[in-house]
């Protein structure tokens, strides 16, 4: 068995709590994505294409986050107050209590692509 890849790395030095929901966003973004690449770019993992990050993700003290375009941010704005979760310009918050569903995930990242024209 080899070294552990970056993402594996950074979900490991999340906060226990956060690791199941960073797991499973990894791989809801490696499923949507399947042509992306695992990247690091900022001590933050994310997926790319051609060197353009198509979606990045983030642990913090008590949640996490999930960046993606504005676009992406603003096409899935109804789904993303209907889960009960916060958003800025380009990223969504989610935590243990308010989960990031995984279609909301896996809408956010093709919508961050097709933004991105990738």
């Amino acid at each position: 068995m080899g070294a552990p890849s970056p993402h594996e790395t950074y979900i490991a030095a999340a906060p226990e709590a956060l690791q199941p929901g960073l797991r499973q966003l990894r791989a809801r973004l490696a499923e949507t994505l399947p042509d992306a690449e695992e990247i690091l770019r900022y001590d933050m993992p994310g997926f790319a294409k051609g060197g353009t990050v198509i979606a990045g993700y983030a642990a913090f003290k008590a949640q996490c986050g999930l960046y993606v375009s504005p676009g992406a941010i603003a096409a899935c704005e109804e789904e993303i107050a209907a889960a009960g979760l916060k958003a800025t310009k380009t990223g969504v918050t989610f935590s243990p209590k308010t989960p990031l569903p995984d279609g909301l995930a896996e809408a956010l990242a093709r919508a961050s692509r097709r933004d991105l024209a990738l």
